[in-house]
């Protein structure tokens, strides 16, 4: 069933940078076509650089399952590549909390 004739596109990329201790240096929020919203995208630095973590539960017997996440490898990459840029981007142009106001 082809619901939609075209492509979905990211229309919004917001970052908030994370200083912590641990990997996670960020999350991210993206807005697919002005409509639909995914929050708590988790942005890591690991082994081989910066990696993107879909949005995930703890289940009852303590593994993990993403809530959202792209089917394909296409859209996965787009994804990840969106959410890099604007990790980079505020990497470089950091907001403080006076400046958030």
């Amino acid at each position: 069933m082809d619901v939609l004739e075209g492509k979905m596109k990211i229309t919004d990329v917001r970052v908030k940078l994370v200083s912590s201790e641990s990997r996670l240096r960020g999350v991210a929020t993206i807005t697919f076509d002005e409509s639909f919203v995914v929050h708590d995208i988790r942005i890591i630095e690991g082994e081989n650089g910066i990696f993107v973590a879909m949005p995930s539960k703890k289940t009852p017997n303590g593994t993990f399952r993403d809530i959202a996440h792209p089917i394909h490898g296409e859209m996965r990459k787009m994804i990840e590549d969106a959410i890099v840029v604007a990790y980079n981007e505020a990497l470089l142009n950091p907001v403080t909390e006076e400046q958030d106001e």
